[in-house]
């Protein structure tokens, strides 16, 4: 039995509905989150979608800007439902058709009723069976019709083919004789000359440089190591004195308080993050310039030149973009998105754009590629803005410390992120209490010590610091130290603590459950995934299972899962910006950093227009 039906216009208008077995109330939190997670999220690409206990059916009429939506308890099997959605479709359009073709004034006011067409149309449906697909009987399959005979090798027929292809090839040389001409005797010490003349054009010719080095040929000369020295070399070496404040630990260039002037222009730099920016493309500019003459463009070899071929002034169909979606797809995973979520991106803008009208003019590459760019657009940008600044400051007016959680896999780049994320908070005026969690790997507090004295020698604020090491060792409980330090934040006044986790594989269960460990029992505000943007499908892997375990290994009704996301190397890739789509996709979460360099101040926040633009190159 259906719990409802439900036709609207994707502008949000509600056109006619229809609940069953007095589920009125009911069914608005279904559709809502249809709307959230499928209509504005652009993930249309199934017909299916579930919330809680209820299973949704759903049909996009792109021609008219239509949503048809059906929902019924998932633990139920009704075969009809694909047959009432389709007669559903066809019969509303069929009989509102000019209601619809006026357009969003016209709606308001029409009046759409459909009541009693449904019923017959869910009568008919219910009446229909849909019988099982059956298997064939061996007397109805081919093999069954083949005899033995059929099935022998005659020997006769190859021995013949070969004998004419003989004799062919025996005819054609006669022929050949009669027609060429008789060859000319060629000299032999021609041939000798032609020879060396070959050789000779072939050797490169030596450059000036060259000639100037085989003239003024000399022996072996030693070579001179970068660090290497000689006792002339001690006195310039030697930095045990302590009244030589020309250098500080062998770092030449480092003015008083020991801070060089690129150290120097951070701290003067602006207390905002930057927007990430990515090259765009040159061809696109030079396409779309129109002081530049057609002969000097440059040919577009970009996968929408796939619908040059193709006009206007029709409905698209699906054969009419299989190919296109084809290309579109390797294209993407080309640019390092994951296979799966390529595919699924494919099937929404399929879905976004089947049975929809051109225009005379309109081609159908701009048409499609401007989908494409709306649906990546709406996939990066965050469901929620994750704006640490303003929790911060909540944070402060209860007097308590807000805490961050780094969590990722081995050699990401989790401290080295914490300690930029640090230095931001520490520009703002925030006092930073770093815990050493990574209880696992050989210098990973040592590590976290350095940034400690580098954070504070950049600002250094009196006798209490405003950056501070909270540590305990290595082989401790990681869940407990991080208790201890959000306590001695607490009690020392610190606005926020900064959690490191070890790096641990996504497969490996007695780790996930102790960091599961950790995020149930501190309750940080914030949990941030650390990946890098080099992978691609591996991205998909490692933020589904972390996800996963978060959830599986609490104890907790509503456990505390993934926050958001920190994308790191992202100098390292060029245009292949992939990941960034696959990691979004995959869990909702937005990036809330991107990390482009070593230095503290290589932190950005994510522009989804200029990574769709890279992505699209």
């Amino acid at each position: 039995m259906l719990d409802f039906f439900t036709i609207f216009s994707k502008s949000g208008l509600v056109l006619w509905y229809y609940a069953f077995q007095d589920v009125k109330g009911n069914f608005t939190d279904p559709v809502n989150a249809f709307i959230k997670s499928v209509i504005l999220q652009e993930r249309g690409g199934s017909a299916a979608f579930v919330h809680g206990t209820v299973q949704m059916k759903y049909m996009q009429d792109n021609e008219f800007e239509l949503i048809f939506v059906v929902g019924y308890q998932k633990i139920l099997t009704l075969s009809y439902v694909d047959k009432l959605i389709d007669d559903v479709h066809r019969s509303f359009r069929d009989r509102y058709r000019q209601q619809l073709l006026d357009g969003t004034l016209a709606m308001l006011t029409a009046d759409f009723d459909f009541k009693s067409t449904f019923a017959h149309l869910l009568k008919n449906a219910e009446h229909v069976t849909v019988l099982p697909k059956q298997m064939k009987g061996f007397s109805e399959s081919k093999k069954s019709q083949k005899t033995i005979e059929s099935l022998k090798i005659k020997k006769t027929e190859p021995t013949s083919k070969k004998n004419d292809r003989r004799n062919s090839e025996i005819e054609k040389p006669k022929a050949a004789e009669v027609i060429d001409p008789p060859k000319e005797e060629v000299n032999p010490d021609e041939i000798a000359r032609r020879i060396e003349e070959f050789k000779r054009k072939k050797t490169p010719k030596a450059t000036k440089t060259e000639k100037k080095q085989k003239k003024g040929k000399t022996g072996k000369q030693m070579r001179i190591w970068d660090q290497g020295g000689s006792a002339k070399d001690a006195a310039v070496l030697d930095y045990s004195n302590p009244n030589d404040t020309s250098s500080t630990n062998g770092h030449n260039g480092r003015a008083n308080g020991g801070i060089t002037e690129e150290e120097r222009g951070w701290i003067q730099g602006s207390q905002h993050i930057q927007e990430l920016v990515v090259e765009n493309d040159s061809e696109a500019e030079t396409a779309a310039s129109p002081d530049v003459a057609p002969s000097n463009r440059k040919k577009s070899t970009g996968i929408f030149n796939l619908f040059s071929n193709l006009v206007g002034s029709k409905a698209l169909s699906k054969d009419d973009l299989a190919n296109v979606l084809k290309a579109m797809s390797e294209h993407l995973i080309g640019k390092n998105v994951a296979a799966e979520i390529a595919e699924k991106m494919c099937d929404s803008v399929s879905a976004k754009l089947e049975g929809k009208v051109l225009g005379t003019f309109e081609t159908i590459a701009s048409t499609v590629k401007q989908s494409l760019q709306e649906s990546l657009v709406q996939i990066l940008t965050p469901k929620r803005r994750v704006d640490i600044l303003r929790d911060v400051l909540e944070a402060q007016r209860v007097s308590r410390p807000y805490v961050i959680a780094f969590c990722g896999v081995n050699g990401v780049g989790k401290s080295t992120n914490l300690a930029k994320i640090s230095f931001w908070l520490m520009k703002n005026g925030f006092r930073v209490l770093i815990a050493a969690c990574d209880t696992f790997r050989a210098g990973a507090v040592e590590q976290l010590r350095t940034h400690e004295a580098r954070l504070n020698s950049l600002y250094p604020d009196g006798d209490q610091p405003k950056c501070r090491l909270y540590e305990k060792g290595y082989g401790k409980d990681a869940a407990h130290i991080a208790m201890q330090a959000i306590n001695a934040a607490k009690e020392q006044g610190y606005d926020i603590v900064m959690i490191d986790t070890a790096g641990r594989m996504q497969d490996n269960e007695p780790l996930m459950r102790s960091l599961s460990k950790l995020v149930t029992v501190n309750s940080p505000d914030l949990v941030l995934f650390v990946g890098e943007a080099l992978v691609g499908n591996e991205a998909v892997d490692q933020l589904q299972k972390f996800n996963q375990a978060l959830a599986d290994h609490s104890n907790m009704v509503n456990p505390h899962c993934i926050d958001g996301i920190v994308l790191t190397k992202f100098d390292t890739i060029d245009d292949k910006v992939g990941a960034a789509i696959s990691m979004t996709y995959t869990t909702g979460q937005p990036i809330v950093f991107v990390g482009t360099g070593q230095s503290y101040p290589d932190l950005r926040s994510l522009n989804p227009k200029a990574v769709v633009n890279a992505l699209l190159k």
